[in-house]
């Protein structure tokens, strides 16, 4: 094994590693590991990210020691995780189904955005990383939140006992029935006719049944408590199951939708306040740059300095200036990151980067000159997106918020900052995320229409 020292390799002092929070203070292209790995095996190398040591390796890079294993073989690359299939129904949701919504993701648009900012040597943690402190604001919000859930609770322990006295009281009264006309079987069966539960057939009158009924069968206005057993020994709640089982879609009537990796996985585009500028750039390198010199772009680099508008203003011009070497964007393992290159910060709003902290969904996050931050990750987003379908179609395509990310230079936005909305910024990008929209285009087209639909009335 071959070990030698940072500060000797790169004349240099030892860089930082990650924190808690998953933003870095080093720069991937420049770490000796790397370089060696680039020579030796993986000459399309882009970043330390796409590599992990192995267990054997005492001086792995995440071991965050003087010195460094520049072993090539120590070092595996990260291949990109298979992505399980969303199981869609293949009909929508019944018409008396209550429809979920993500509340968190409504409130990405009102409210103002709340502000993090991270400025200390942090240490290295790409795949396990602990929960972050929280905020004074956080912590009152899960206060009250533990109080409505108590609260929840206790209402429905109230109408849990009040239900179950109904139903002995029911009980007591077939009881008594039976034994006042405890000699009369053609009236036993009468009586048992009378508060039989629906039968199977009557279900077709529910949207969705894939038997509907044939000629006049009303429902029996009487039915008997869960758990009566009948004088044959039955359980009546059978049917009951069967019922449930009608309104639930089963496997066979759901259909996989897969994720399919594009051959752009982001689309970006350049705002100035909020007039859009340029066209869009199409990322399909999965190391990209964007910053604010004037060369020609390319298929690795998104140049803001050559854009032009005609009704640019002094404080954008300035703040173009500072722009520098910008940021890069990494796609590495179905996982973003984002690096400031710039020798200013920059101002990250990623849904489902807060949604990993437990943040606002708003939260607009800075990130320091020299390091990073994991912005989205799809087996995150996969399992959201898994937990949304069976909300309805609105919880579904609410997830679209969060396949959408921004980010400006040099000025914040946000509650700690004067400006309130990101399209108050001088300049800034929004990122597009191609993969996650179309697994959400399929899953949606699979759903069918909304339950609720859109008129000139609603």
């Amino acid at each position: 094994m071959i070990v030698i020292s940072l500060r000797l390799c790169l004349n240099r002092p030892s860089p930082g590693g990650v924190g808690d929070n998953g933003v870095q203070g080093v720069r991937g292209k420049g770490l000796p590991h790397v370089i060696y790995c680039r020579l030796w095996r993986w000459p399309d190398l882009q970043s330390h990210h796409e590599l992990r040591a192995i267990e054997h390796c005492e001086y792995a890079f995440t071991q965050k020691r003087d010195e460094v294993c520049v072993n090539p073989y120590h070092y595996q690359r990260i291949q990109t995780p298979v992505l399980p299939a969303i199981l869609v129904p293949r009909h929508n949701l019944a018409g008396d189904e209550t429809v979920l919504y993500n509340t968190s993701l409504e409130e990405l648009s009102v409210s103002v955005p709340e502000n993090t900012s991270f400025h200390a040597t942090l240490n290295h943690q790409h795949h396990n990383q602990q929960n972050i402190p929280q905020s004074p604001q956080q912590q009152q919000q899960q206060q009250q939140q533990q109080q409505q859930q108590q609260q929840q609770q206790q209402q429905q322990q109230q109408q849990q006992q009040q239900q179950q006295q109904q139903q002995q009281q029911q009980q007591q009264q077939q009881q008594q029935q039976q034994q006042q006309q405890p000699n009369n079987p053609y009236q036993g069966m009468q009586s048992m006719q009378a508060t039989s539960p629906a039968s199977v057939g009557s279900l077709g009158s529910v949207q969705g049944s894939p038997h509907p009924t044939s000629g006049s069968m009303d429902p029996p206005a009487d039915t008997p408590p869960p758990g009566y057993i009948s004088e044959d020994g039955d359980n009546m709640d059978h049917n009951d199951n069967m019922s449930l089982s009608r309104l639930s879609p089963s496997p066979v009537d759901a259909q996989p939708v897969m994720y399919c990796e594009p051959a752009f996985w982001c689309s970006i585009s350049y705002y100035e306040l909020n007039t859009r500028v340029g066209e869009t750039f199409h990322a399909s390198q999965p190391s990209i740059t964007v910053d604010g010199f004037t060369d020609p772009s390319n298929s690795e680099r998104f140049c803001l300095g050559l854009l032009s508008n005609v009704n640019r203003n002094t404080v954008v011009e300035q703040t173009r200036r500072h722009i520098g070497k910008g940021v890069r964007l990494y796609y590495i393992g179905g996982e973003v990151f984002a690096e400031c290159l710039s020798d200013s910060s920059i101002f990250v709003q990623s849904p489902n980067c807060n949604q990993r902290y437990g943040w606002h969904p708003a939260t607009v996050c800075k990130i320091p000159p020299g390091c990073n931050l994991k912005i989205f990750n799809n087996q995150e987003f996969a399992a959201l997106l898994s937990q949304s379908v069976s909300q309805g179609f609105e919880a579904v395509y609410q997830l679209t918020r969060m396949c959408t990310i921004r980010m400006s230079f040099v000025k914040g936005w946000g509650a700690e900052y004067r400006r309130q909305t990101v399209t108050s910024t001088p300049c800034w990008i929004e990122l597009h995320l191609n993969g996650p929209l179309q697994w959400l285009d399929r899953v949606l087209t699979q759903m069918g229409s909304p339950r609720l639909p859109c008129s000139s009335m609603s």
